[in-house]
């Protein structure tokens, strides 16, 4: 029997096209080997993702600065074009969520790693956040995924149940954070994935 009455979405990677090669390729005029040298060793995923807990972009950028004076110029780059990263919403995901908005059966919820300077600007960019009953938005609660205190914030917060819930996540470590707590979760890779793997839960829209 179907159980499942939330989903909770994962935002980057899932419903919003982010990604700092748009950046760097335009920084190091296509040299792609050079842009994954840059984001692997200078500017990293490790780095950035404090910002998701609640690191401040001066912080951050002072710290790098500091650390690899000779790069200033292109860490400084890095939230200064913040926006630029942003592509723009993933539609196939898009238009899964606007369906199940539109059929009214499940409640519809977002948890993501996220700055809390940089989110405003996706609440102005992309509408469909409107579907959203709640957003947990990482850098505003100071913890972020895959830590188990994000998961059970958002439970506490709308009064949800984990057997009741499905996340949906690109990223595999987030996807077993979920897991850990209970809540079912499905491994983000493309929207006929998704909609297969929430068909087999018993959400059909």
């Amino acid at each position: 029997m179907n159980n499942i009455d939330t989903i909770i979405f994962d935002l980057g990677g899932v419903l919003v096209d982010w990604d700092p090669k748009y950046v760097y390729r335009e920084v190091f005029n296509g040299d792609e080997e050079k842009v994954d040298w840059f984001l692997n060793t200078i500017c990293t995923s490790d780095w950035n993702v404090e910002q998701d807990a609640g690191r401040t972009f001066k912080e951050a950028t002072d710290f790098l600065v500091n650390k690899h004076p000779e790069y200033e110029d292109w860490i400084r780059i890095y939230y200064d074009r913040w926006e630029d990263m942003l592509l723009g919403q993933i539609d196939e995901t898009v238009a899964l969520l606007e369906k199940i908005k539109k059929q009214g059966s499940h409640q519809l919820y977002a948890l993501t790693n996220w700055s809390a300077e940089a989110f405003p600007v996706a609440l102005q960019r992309f509408d469909f956040l409107q579907h959203f009953e709640g957003i947990v938005v990482s850098g505003e609660e100071k913890t972020r995924k895959p830590f188990s205190k994000i998961y059970e914030i958002i439970l506490d917060r709308y009064q949800l149940k984990a057997p009741s819930c499905v996340f949906i996540d690109d990223n595999l470590e987030n996807v077993r954070g979920a897991e850990t707590i209970g809540i079912k979760a499905i491994h983000f890779k493309n929207s006929q994935q998704l909609t297969a793997e929430l068909n087999l839960l018993g959400v059909h829209f």
